[in-house]
């Protein structure tokens, strides 16, 4: 039997359901490959201790006996072990938010909503997985956990804010991981890792933290190690019912996918934003590659003007509205961005805002248009491959210079105002054997359906099941 912890989650579920491996089993094997690889990887952080989460999975066994007996079904994550971004309240658990404004935080009195889904979908929480601080930026470095590096190379970044689920999953610690995302926080270290990550649209999954205003900027979604997984955990985590702001979408079954035929809006740098050569040099080929396979591979894409600064806008000010209770509190220990975003957001008008929103709405319809007239839009994820890890940002790509920390991220930022879903797929690898991922845009509301056509890519092009040697 090959490691379990190499199992795919799909796979894991169906063989818990079914009795023919143990939850028990299963966590002992992810617990394992924890101990093994955390220490150099830093992905998992708060980590609870091994006696409680095998308890809870032999306490799933007792479940799994239960069902069976009873001819009643169990929930679709039953005895996946999981680990729940470290910005998200877990019961028993410290929530640091990777700052050390909060790094002596006490442990969480209850659940997130995002906790409580995970929970009812029969998943185990045995941690949390690093993050920036205050989930700012696209690399995770803090001062509480310190950097999460690339399970590829590890003398580069894993991405951020969602770096430890991606890192986590890359290096096979984890089944399945979640992740939050208003500028490619899942995207971007999807993309770095080799491993899939989904920003849905939004209301699919509950959002934000206890205590706070909800926004369709900012999502959650799920991560995982291919298209097939990333479906799964989306089903288990969508929500139907009104505990949630849009939480009345429906969830529209996926069909299969066949790739010829397939209409494609090929976008080579979304509207004109730099790429590393050695990055564009692996979309070029991926486009060829999926034309090959009979795709219809079009030049394509919304019109992005203005949507930068209208980006810009409604993060600070988001910012604002997460931040502003414990800046004005007096809270100290937060770095110098941080700050500056509360403070911009702060001083953001009325003006500034309804120009914001009226631009995210022209967004979404220019979006909705493309994409009556094909089936999915395909762009890059990242501008470079993983970054080293010392660096707080990439300031410089293919000879422009960006300022500010998020200014680098605008692939991903562009996109999270359409409101439509993203899927990170892989594209390939570079010469020096780093991943190169690609944003893969569908209509809005048909994630499971976007996840479709990510997996028919995945089958035909093999590039997302390589896994890095250690």
């Amino acid at each position: 039997m090959s490691h379990l912890a190499d199992w795919s989650a799909t796979r894991l579920a169906s063989s818990i359901a079914s009795g023919d491996v143990s939850a028990v089993e299963v966590m002992r094997a992810h617990l394992e490959r924890i101990e093994e690889r955390n220490p150099d990887i830093r992905a998992v952080v708060s980590q609870q201790p091994d006696s409680v989460s095998l308890a809870a999975a032999e306490e799933a066994d007792r479940r799994t006996a239960s069902a069976k007996a009873a001819g009643e079904p169990l929930p679709p994550l039953h005895g996946l072990p999981t680990a729940v971004k470290d910005l998200m309240d877990v019961a028993g658990l410290p929530t640091t938010n990777g700052s050390a404004a909060f790094a002596d935080a006490p442990p969480a009195q209850h659940d997130s909503v995002l906790a409580t889904l995970l929970r009812e979908a029969g998943a185990l929480i045995i941690g949390k997985t690093n993050t920036p601080e205050m989930g700012q930026g696209v690399l995770t470095f803090n001062p509480v956990f310190g950097t999460t590096v690339n399970p590829w190379d590890t003398t580069r970044h894993a991405g951020g804010s969602s770096g430890g689920a991606a890192a986590a999953l890359a290096a096979r610690m984890l089944p399945i991981a979640d992740g939050s995302d208003s500028g490619g926080s899942l995207r971007y270290p999807a993309a770095f890792c080799n491993v899939v990550g989904v920003r849905p649209t939004p209301g699919r999954v509950a959002s934000g933290r206890t205590g706070n205003a909800w926004t369709p900027h900012g999502v959650t979604g799920p991560m995982a190690r291919d298209s097939a997984d990333a479906a799964l955990f989306l089903d288990a985590l969508s929500v139907e019912k009104g505990v949630w702001p849009l939480s009345s979408l429906p969830v529209h079954a996926a069909r299969p996918v066949e790739l010829d035929g397939l209409r494609i809006a090929w976008s080579a740098d979304a509207g004109g934003l730099p790429i590393d050569p050695d990055v564009a040099a692996v979309h070029a080929a991926f486009a060829e590659q999926l034309a090959g396979l009979g795709a219809i591979v079009e030049p394509g894409e919304p019109d992005f003007a203005g949507a930068d600064e209208a980006w810009e806008t409604i993060e600070t000010f988001e910012f604002f509205l997460g931040g502003r209770h414990a800046v004005d509190a007096g809270a100290t220990g937060f770095r110098p961005d941080y700050l500056r975003n509360v403070e911009q957001g702060r001083q953001t008008s009325a003006t500034q805002l309804a120009d914001a929103y009226e631009r995210r709405t022209r967004a979404f319809r220019d979006t909705t248009a493309l994409l009556e007239r094909y089936d999915v839009i395909v762009l890059p994820a990242t501008p470079v491959a993983a970054p080293d890890a010392g660096l707080e940002w990439v300031e410089t790509v293919d000879g422009t210079r960006f300022e500010r920390y998020f200014t680098w991220q605008m692939l991903a930022n562009r996109l999270t105002l359409t409101a439509h879903p993203v899927v990170v797929t892989s594209a390939g690898f570079t010469a020096d054997g780093l991943p190169v991922g690609v944003q893969v845009v569908g209509r809005h509301g048909r994630e499971l359906q976007l996840l479709a056509v990510t997996r028919a890519i995945e089958e035909a092009t093999g590039w997302i099941s390589r896994a890095p040697s250690f």
